[in-house]
């Protein structure tokens, strides 16, 4: 069974954490809430531990992971070279939901970067996340706590939906506040390039990187520079089926199709983004995992109609948890 210590969020216990760090530094699986979904820990420079990870979840070594370091400084003895921008970008952003891709050190092991010559590095704003990693005293690798392809998990709860008994110990901070990964920033090549979209924007990014753009397309085959570009991710059970085009013949399109679903008697359930970008993000993966556990057997949702903000990142995640079944009305 999976140990699970309930701590007070912004407090946490002290005791708890020490437990907890001990656990990772012996090669353990640990999951913890960031600000952004909660993340399963483990000793990043552990390349066997790093392997346990990955069967635990499902995950396709082709995968990579971002470390997680307590402070800017600890990303140091993981890149082989530091671009004067990342400090200006992480004196702005960090601890918070951005990670940046550089360059790595041979102190990583190819298990953690799929193998490719960069390593993504992050630090954590949330209480607990960053009292843990002060106390394990090591580069913490973690992906989202949850077997992969599902919905990331913004509660205890979904990490234990899909990994009790496969994972070490969760520590219960309860709900997160971003609701949706990291911003990933792709720092090694001649242009500034945001590989997955987050709560740090293009608009928050522009002041210090004029020339930054935002990655377009599908994921090609092979390992990724980053998590979250497979072409199937974030998705639930019930197959999720998308719809784009103005909002009027999307909300047309969608009550014809439920109408004859259920008239087939499936169960479907409607996604209806809610136009705040910040409610939309914080409430989608856990919107997405209630759909399975009522058991339905369809989902339609619609794309937000707002496009500013963290909008971008729910329209990514919403394009990714459907797999391809789009409808365009056009």
């Amino acid at each position: 069974m999976t140990t699970v210590l309930r701590l007070t969020p912004d407090r946490p216990e002290p005791d708890a954490i020490a437990a907890a760090a001990a656990r990772l530094r012996d090669g353990g699986l640990v999951a913890f809430p960031t600000e952004t979904v909660y993340g399963l820990g483990v000793a990043a420079l552990d390349a066997a531990a790093v392997r346990r990870l990955f069967a635990a979840k499902g995950r396709p070594a082709d995968d990579p992971l971002i470390v997680h370091v307590a402070n800017a400084s600890g990303v140091a003895a993981l890149v082989v070279e530091r671009p004067a921008i990342v400090d200006a970008l992480a004196a702005r952003f960090w601890p918070g939901p951005l990670t940046m891709v550089l360059r790595r050190s041979p102190l990583v092991p190819d298990e953690v970067t799929a193998g490719l010559d960069t390593v993504a590095v992050r630090v954590p704003a949330h209480p607990v996340a960053h009292a843990l990693l002060v106390a394990a005293g090591i580069p913490v690798a973690a992906p989202s706590a949850n077997l992969f392809s599902r919905p990331s998990p913004t509660r205890a709860a979904h990490v234990l939906e899909d990994l009790d008994g496969r994972i070490d110990m969760v520590l219960d901070g309860g709900p997160t506040q971003v609701g949706v990964e990291s911003t990933v920033l792709d720092l090694s090549g001649a242009v500034p390039v945001v590989l997955r979209p987050g709560a740090v924007t293009l608009d928050m990014l522009r002041p210090l990187l004029p020339d930054v753009r935002l990655r377009r397309g599908d994921a090609a085959e092979g390992p990724q520079r980053s998590p979250g570009l497979l072409t199937k991710h974030y998705s639930p059970r019930a197959p999720l089926t998308l719809y784009e085009g103005p909002l009027p013949r999307v909300v047309e399109r969608m009550r014809v199709d439920a109408a004859a679903a259920e008239a087939a008697g499936r169960r479907v359930g409607l996604l209806v983004p809610d136009d705040d970008a910040a409610v939309m993000a914080a409430r989608l993966y856990a919107a997405l995992r209630e759909f399975d556990a009522a058991g339905m057997d369809d989902i339609f949702a619609r794309l937000p109609s707002t496009t500013d903000g963290l909008s971008e990142a729910v329209v990514d995640r919403l394009r990714r948890a459907a797999a391809g079944r789009i409808v365009h009305c056009g």
